[in-house]
């Protein structure tokens, strides 16, 4: 079972960092399957801090929704174009298969042959049974079924198009039916009558199968070798030989080559739609090169998705990544506001009103009784003081500061110096383009019958802010509309003076209600708040609340 450490969409480097330092703990007490994942790109001060204390960046998923590659039958049986309609029928009765992929010699996927097919070879309609007497084999193939000795001459390998023919009638009859095809691919399947042996030697058959266990004279298989012709003798009665001699059919003619089939990376309830649909019973999953990967049944709609997640510095789904609602979440790590989110069974949920998911992970490494490595300590670190602005948000805590000590002592870190370089690494406003900096940390909410997102980030001071308001100001609105939200925020954050900005677009009714001191059009001062979830969101819901009001 794999099971998923990620934070939220946009991840900050709080969101990061407690999932790799999360997904490590989990691990060493005993869940194997576990690692960390993110939701977004890594901005630069979270790339410089896992390279700073030597870690490679998480895994990028965009979206969890179960595929088909999660549930498809990887151990595929299978059969080659030239393998025999007996041997296939033997395949799929020994592992109770409705159906069986052929392939070439590449494993690519020729067609698929079905239980419908197999039937009507076997069984055809009376006015088609005359086609039922020519197959594509080799007299090899025939040998190996019938299980059959050979009187005379060396069965053939090389497969050909082949007529079957009983001799039950008198030798005139014969001759006169041998007349009618070309006798060098007849295969005469007769009893101990020596004379129509004879007669189909004479003309020059491809073989002749002595069945019921008859004997051969001597004068016989020596006239078969002299005109070239093998005998088989077969110990079953002519129709039970017949039969078998049927199943050497190579069934790369009876694969049917229009059949449904998927990619293994196709969402699992997209295939479901088409599988309902269908009167199929197996699926064949390829490659892009046509390759078989895979087979698919509709019982395995049913098998339980081999994943699982544990959300961390987030519980709303609005924010996880694409696909949570579909694969079971058995934990949460959180320190922010309950988002509504329910589940189908209990989960672990611990929700803590610190300053930041990073401690409650600490929290976690203490509880569980293990040392927190010193790379890890880092990285905690780092997700601590750029959640907490180094301990100045009005989020932080007494606890904050106490993990916080602890950190930095198993790291062997300053954490001053620690925030110094953090916050000193990539100004947003210098290195990242308009819509960067309205998504790299970004939040969407859906409160109050309103959809809004708040984006967030950090600069030394607001002294890029003049030149990019304008840009930064477009790409807000066309996120909004792009996202079909109300309004969209974004606050900018001095972490030297513990001061913001704050730039928002959407609904006049709406920004008319922000009760701060307006700078320019759309733009806000807001002295002394730094926190997005503790100061800002609060005053949010107050204005959407008292529009609410205004309007019923």
């Amino acid at each position: 079972m794999e099971t998923i450490v990620i934070g939220h969409k946009n991840p900050d480097m709080d969101s990061i960092c407690s999932a790799m330092a999360y997904a490590h703990l989990k691990r060493i007490t005993g869940m194997e399957g576990a690692i960390a994942a993110r939701a977004g790109d890594l901005n630069e001060r979270i790339a410089h801090v896992l390279d700073r204390f030597g870690f490679e960046a998480p895994v990028y998923l965009t979206d969890l929704s179960p595929r088909v590659s999660d549930v498809m039958e990887r151990d595929v049986i299978s059969a080659g174009a030239d393998t025999s309609l007996y041997d296939a029928l033997h395949r799929m009765e020994e592992r109770r298969l409705r159906g069986l992929p052929v392939v070439d010699a590449g494993g690519r996927c020729l067609g698929l042959l079905s239980a419908q097919r197999v039937t009507h070879s076997l069984f055809p309609l009376r006015q088609e049974a005359g086609a039922a007497r020519r197959i594509r084999a080799s007299i090899a193939e025939i040998a190996g079924i019938l299980g059959a000795g050979c009187a005379a001459g060396t069965p053939d390998p090389e497969p050909g198009e082949l007529i079957l023919m009983v001799a039950a009638m008198q030798r005139d009859t014969l001759r006169e039916r041998l007349g009618g095809y070309d006798a060098s691919r007849v295969v005469v399947f007769v009893g101990d009558r020596w004379e129509i042996q004879q007669l189909a030697i004479e003309a020059g058959v491809r073989a002749v199968v002595i069945t019921g266990g008859s004997k051969v004279e001597p004068f016989i298989a020596g006239a078969a070798r002299d005109r070239g012709v093998c005998i088989l003798q077969s110990e079953n009665d002519t129709a039970t030989t017949v039969l078998l001699a049927r199943g050497a059919v190579q069934v790369g003619g009876l694969a049917d080559p229009e059949f449904l089939s998927f990619r293994p990376d196709a969402r699992l309830d997209t295939a479901r739609e088409e599988v309902a649909a269908s009167s199929a019973f197996v699926f064949p999953v390829i490659d892009g090169d046509g390759r078989l990967v895979g087979i698919l049944s509709k019982s395995d709609f049913i098998k339980p998705i081999p994943r699982q997640l544990i959300l961390v510095d987030h519980n709303e789904l609005s924010q996880a990544v694409d696909g949570a609602d579909r694969v079971p979440i058995i934990e949460i790590l959180d320190h922010h506001r309950l988002g509504g989110l329910s589940s189908p069974a209990p989960v672990l949920f611990w929700n803590n009103p610190v300053g930041s998911t990073s401690t409650i992970v600490a929290l976690c490494y203490r509880q569980a009784g293990v040392s927190i490595p010193r790379g890890i300590a880092g990285l905690l670190m780092a997700g601590l003081i750029s959640d907490t602005l180094n301990l100045t948000s009005p989020t932080a805590t007494p606890v904050d500061a106490e993990i916080l000590g602890h950190l930095a002592a198993r790291a062997g870190v300053d954490p001053s110096k620690l925030a110094e370089e953090i916050f000193s690494v990539g100004s947003p406003l210098l290195t990242m383009s308009p819509a960067q900096v309205v998504t790299a940390d970004c939040k969407e909410y859906d409160e109050r019958g309103a959809r809004f997102s708040v984006s967030q980030i950090e600069e030394m001071s607001f002294d890029r802010f003049g030149d990019r308001e304008a840009s930064i100001r477009e790409a807000l609105e066309e996120h909004r509309r792009a996202r079909g939200l109300m309004f969209a925020a974004l606050l900018v954050t001095d972490v030297n003076t513990q001061n913001s900005l704050l730039l928002a677009c959407g609904a006049p009714e709406f920004l008319e209600r922000i009760d701060y001191p307006q700078r320019s059009p759309g733009v806000w001062d807001l002295p002394g708040v730094v926190s997005r979830k503790k100061q800002l969101l609060p005053h949010l819901l107050g204005c959407l609340e008292a529009m609410r009001r205004a309007g019923s």
